[in-house]
């Protein structure tokens, strides 16, 4: 486990990386200052302290990124996946999931179960091996060998064997002690495995086994094409199998007399063990069979190919590649071989390798296949070999995060606890059909005790517009519901037939924000067409006749005199619709044509919302579409800040050109205003007024115009340039990017609006990427009837506060420092029709809100706690006396930051994009936590970072990948409990029974002592510059358990695992003397650590 350096950071006293402690004593000076008599009228008590906060990474859910080997063990049950980029996951019964990562990075090539033994072998493309230690909740590495001077290509461990077969490149083989991860003297080298008559070398080792029937005997594949079996004992080459066609993989019979080959060409080739002059058959699985005996035609290369038996019928032959080169486009394919029947399974995406699961560890049994594990490049599929038909199993696992790219999340930790329940009974029915009956396979491990009982719910939005819904309660993910929002809009029938969606080039409905409510279950999305749904959860399924649909001609323009009548804003917004869900013109909008007089297109959304009835399941319906015009040639510009209150009845979004704000209950508009117009004339920026008219582009650099998608990530992004920060908030081409300000944050609360108001009153806190906060007061009608038709009114207030750096947060906290949550209206089933009783309750009910009533003495002040991209204030309300103030950085930028709830208290939490995660006290904004733990390395951090109650965060660590993190001590320290064990005790199966006949004449398995081929008495030492031997960090405890562990004689049944650590039982008198010998090795590799520690080729 990976241990950060945390900074415990003293009650102001030190300082985080944000400033020196210089400045934080002026900064106290100033707070000191700042608290005039008067301003607080009495100090809230913080019980947050330092040590309440701790950094460490939690679990890592989704599916692995780029893939590249794959291994299980058949007794444990246990899949295990290796990367390209060094990760290794660990697969067991649903919920039970493990992530370690070699520190090298190096691309995982081929992964060793010790079966049932709890350990696994790693080797790497940096030409190491790794033993990891699988009895442990964190799986640690136990030992590692480095080559030096050559390239691992194979490995192969017998079963219930400790001799490591490993073949390389040079076509050699060494042989590795798994106990002691050290060479031994006996080597096979390539030129006596051969020919000697052969000129060439036979290329690299691509397969070793041993022989089912005799473990003396090694088969040993070179790409070449030419195949030797082995004999241990003499030393020497028993038969010689040459054939023209380079090989890819080879498997064996249960017998032991006949192997299969799988090459180039696309054919297989079985051949008899005692007949090396010819295959026996030669099969073209996909090759067209030519009517005058002719050869087929050559197919793509067959991969691999397993050879699987069954006691009642036909072997399976499986196999991975092999199409015919004319099938272009077909998908890649898994082919099954039984008796007469081949069966193609397609797949989705290329196949990285595929394994047969079989009822037997043994090799030399029947083997009884039962189903297949394929690992694809983005996806891993089980197939059922025992119905007919071949039918895939439903994967329990969450690894369809990246079935569309993730463009946007949100993370939700406390929330009430019928929402999960809601969700899931609405998303079972979305279950697709046809998956195979039987349970999951990969069924081994035990789960975690998960003390953490709080629902937590994950919210990923997609470029193909859909949003998924995942339970995340105790470090576990899985999928609930998934909601299409493109379903709205009218798909276009071919490319030509796009002339709307052309502000993005692909993805229109790509979700770019999410807003939900988890009280009132009310859910807005933002989209990249600058598009904004509003949704309701409802349990009935519904009809919609006509989906109501408001369009906003959304200004930044002050024009000047040279603009026609036709461009300016209405002085007073427009409802639009009213309480017709028809969309209306507006009355402003003289010309409601798909262009201009000019020719310029005008007044079109960018999507065009369906107008035939829309059949709407149970779960989240379509409530109001709201989309954003083209104005005279200019396309939309895309939102930047969404927010939504139930119990007002208002969406607000704004983006660099300004803000609407919608009654989505009478779908009227309530505001429409450019940026600069919020000010009215209180603008404290000089800005030039501008006329579209005058700086457009000529119509042909359309193509510039063009916006950029959420899921395009940047790596080689500069850190230190600041105009990231800008980039995320307006993807605006034209010259004037910079000067535009656009809307980043909005809040709505029940507070004062201004320094003059007695009693708190429902408003809305705009934030700007220039760093002013305004003050939008709302004038809401009673609930009941009279909602629906008295119009709201809204007005700005006057009041702007400033801080540097674009607004990304705000909340408001109450006289005794506890946060006050906007207010909503808890959910109700609003398709079924009311009981007049049941109306008039309702037009009793108030919607919940946990602010202070008017009646409330004047003397209650709040706060407003407002985070930057530079800076935290926290303002005393109604008096707007900056009450504290913390600048969080000065050569970053603050990406992220949440007000969020912790042991019964509330903190601020930031992310920078210096990597540095900070946590500061409310409302004093001491300093709590300060970590180097990641710096920014592309945009898809910077998208999807979120802090949320109790501890959690997230972020998406790969496009394929949600890695979970806490700051929680709580959580650190019971985060092992929570983790799901691996290794479970379980007794190894019986040894095939060989009958007495074939015990009485010889045609049982050979067994062979290869303790006495390969030990340093037999074999002597291997060369010491051929492989360094590296201790693992597991440290000598490790070394003990796999030293105890790694003896496949050992009666397994007697292994008692101990809950906590890893003691283990009594047992024989050669564990105790391999122990000693384990604790004397132990002191012997560190010695030659320390020895080899400055040499060039030594790397961990």
């Amino acid at each position: 486990m990976k241990k950060f350096n945390i900074r415990k950071v003293l009650d102001g006293l030190t300082a985080g990386s944000s400033s020196s402690s210089s400045s934080q004593q002026q900064q106290q000076q100033q707070q000191q200052q700042l608290q005039q008599p008067g301003s607080r009228e009495n100090e809230v008590q913080e019980t947050l302290q330092s040590e309440h906060f701790q950094l460490c990474k939690t679990v890592r859910h989704g599916f692995p990124y780029q893939p590249s080997a794959l291994a299980f063990d058949p007794v444990q049950k246990i899949l295990a996946v290796g990367t390209q980029t060094g990760a290794l996951r660990l697969f067991g019964r649903p919920g039970v999931e493990c992530y370690c990562q070699h520190d090298s990075g190096a691309a995982v090539i081929q992964l060793q179960f010790l079966i049932n033994e709890g350990a696994l072998v790693s080797a790497l493309a940096d030409d190491t091996l790794h033993l990891w230690n699988l009895r442990q909740k964190r799986p640690a590495i136990l030992h590692s060998l480095k080559f030096s001077r050559e390239r691992i290509t194979f490995c192969h461990l017998p079963f219930q064997s400790k001799w490591l077969y490993v073949g390389t490149e040079r076509g050699n083989i060494h042989i590795v002690n798994v106990e002691s991860f050290t060479l031994s003297g006996y080597v096979i080298m390539w030129n006596k495995a051969i020919e000697l008559s052969s000129k060439s070398h036979p290329g690299p080792v691509v397969h070793i086994s041993d022989n089912p029937m005799d473990e003396g005997k090694l088969l040993i594949g070179f790409e070449s094409g030419t195949v030797a079996l082995w004999d241990l004992k003499s030393k020497k080459a028993d038969y010689r199998y040459t054939h023209d066609e380079a090989i890819h993989s080879v498997a064996w019979h249960h017998e032991g007399k006949q192997f299969i080959c799988s090459h180039s060409d696309g054919t297989l080739t079985i051949w008899n063990v005692k007949s090396p002059t010819k295959p026996v058959q030669t099969i073209t699985p996909h090759g067209k069979q030519l009517k005058d005996g002719k050869k087929p035609e050559p197919c793509k290369p067959i991969l691999k190919v397993e050879f699987k038996t069954t006691r009642s019928g036909e072997p399976f032959i499986i196999l991975s590649g092999g199409l015919s080169y004319d099938t272009v486009g077909r998908r890649p394919c898994l082919t099954v071989m039984h008796g007469k029947s081949t069966a193609v399974l397609e797949m989705d995406y290329s196949i990285v390798d595929f394994l047969t699961l079989c009822e037997t560890p043994y090799p030399n049994d029947f083997q009884e296949p039962y189903a297949v594990v394929v690992l694809l490049e983005k996806d891993l599929v089980l197939i059922d070999l025992a119905q007919n038909g071949y039918p895939i199993f439903e994967n329990p696992y969450p690894l369809s995060i990246h079935e569309s790219p993730v463009t946007c999340c949100e993370y939700f930790a406390d929330c009430p606890v019928d929402v999960i329940p809601a969700l899931y009974s609405v998303g079972a029915r979305q279950k697709r059909q046809g998956y195979s009956k039987k349970e999951w396979p990969i069924s081994g491990g035990n789960w975690g005790l998960g003390t953490q009982s709080y629902p937590e719910i994950i919210i990923t939005g997609h470029a193909d517009g859909s949003v998924k819904f995942w339970d995340a309660s105790a470090i576990t993910l899985q999928v609930l519901y998934k909601l299409k929002t493109s379903k709205v809009f009218e798909k276009s029938r071919n490319k030509d037939d796009r002339p709307n969606t052309d502000i993005v080039d692909e993805d229109p409905y790509a979700i770019q924000i999410i807003s939900w409510c988890p009280e009132s279950r009310l859910l807005c999305i933002a989209g990249v067409s600058a598009h904004v749904i509003i949704y309701r959860f409802s349990k009935q399924e519904v009809t919609t006749e006509v989906i109501p649909m408001l369009e906003i001609r959304l200004l930044y323009e002050i024009n000047d005199v040279d603009s026609p009548e036709l461009e300016q804003v209405p002085p007073l917004p427009t409802p639009v619709g009213g309480s017709n869900p028809q969309p209306v013109p507006p009355q402003s909008h003289p010309s409601t044509s798909s262009s201009s007089s000019d020719g310029l297109r005008d007044n079109v959304p960018c999507l065009k919302v369906k107008n035939s009835p829309l059949k709407q399941s149970p779960g989240y319906q379509a409530e109001l579409v709201i989309q954003l015009v083209w104005v005279g040639g200019e396309p939309p510009q895309q939102i930047t800040s969404l927010a939504v209150n139930s119990s007002y009845g208002i969406v607000v979004f704004g983006n660099c050109n300004g803000i609407a704000m919608v009654d989505y209950l009478q779908k009227a508009v309530l505001l429409n205003l450019g940026t600069i117009e919020l000010y009215g004339s209180n603008d404290p920026y000089r800005r030039e007024p501008r006329s579209p008219r005058k700086s457009r582009q000529p119509s042909g650099a359309k193509m510039s115009r063009k916006l950029s998608l959420p899921t395009e990530l940047k790596p080689d992004l500069d850190i230190k340039d600041n105009s990231f920060s800008r980039s995320r908030s307006s993807s605006v081409t034209s010259i004037d990017k910079e000067s535009r300000e656009a809307i980043s944050a909005l809040h709505f609360c029940e507070t004062y609006t201004r320094k003059t108001d007695s009693s708190p009153s429902p408003c809305l806190w705009v934030g700007t990427t220039l760093g002013t906060v305004l003050v939008i007061a709302l004038n809401i009608p009673p609930s009941g009837e009279q909602r629906l038709l008295q119009p709201v009114i809204v007005s700005p207030s006057g009041t702007i506060l400033r801080l540097k750096g674009g607004i990304l947060r705000m909340a408001f906290l109450d006289t005794t420092g506890c946060l006050m949550p906007p207010a909503y209206e808890p959910w109700r089933e609003y398709n079924v029709p009311e009981e007049k009783d049941e109306k008039d309750k309702l037009k009793k009910r108030r919607p919940v809100s946990v602010s202070p009533s008017s009646s409330q003495e004047i003397s209650e002040n709040q706060y407003a706690v407002i985070c930057s991209e530079k800076q935290a204030k926290v303002i005393s309300l109604p008096t707007q006396n900056c009450a504290y103030k913390q600048n969080i950085t000065e050569t970053s930028f603050v990406l992220r930051g949440d007000i969020v709830a912790l042991s019964n208290s509330i903190c601020l939490a930031c992310f920078c994009a210096n990597g540095h995660i900070m946590t500061f006290s409310l409302p004093s904004l001491r300093p709590l936590l300060d970590v180097y733990y990641l710096p920014l390395t592309n945009m898809r951090i910077a998208r999807t970072f979120c802090f949320t109650n109790n501890g959690q965060a997230l972020y998406l660590v790969s496009p394929t990948e949600i890695q979970r993190l806490t700051y929680s001590q709580e959580t650190c320290e019971n985060l092992q409990e929570m983790l799901g064990e691996l290794f479970t005790p379980v007794e190894t199966p019986e040894a095939p029974n060989r009958g007495f006949f074939k015990g009485l004449f010889g045609g049982g398995a050979q067994s062979l002592d290869r303790e006495e081929l390969f030990g340093e008495s037999a074999s002597g030492k291997a060369s010491r510059s051929l492989a360094q031997h590296i201790p693992g960090p597991g440290g000598i405890e490790g070394v003990k358990g796999a030293a105890s562990g790694v003896v496949g004689e050992l009666a397994r049944a007697r292994l008692a695992l101990d809950e906590r650590g890893q003691k283990l039982g009594d047992l024989e008198e050669r564990t105790a003397a391999m122990l000693s010998s384990a604790d004397s090795f132990s002191k012997h590799a560190h010695e030659m650590m320390l020895k080899y520690k400055d040499k060039k080729w030594y790397q961990f």
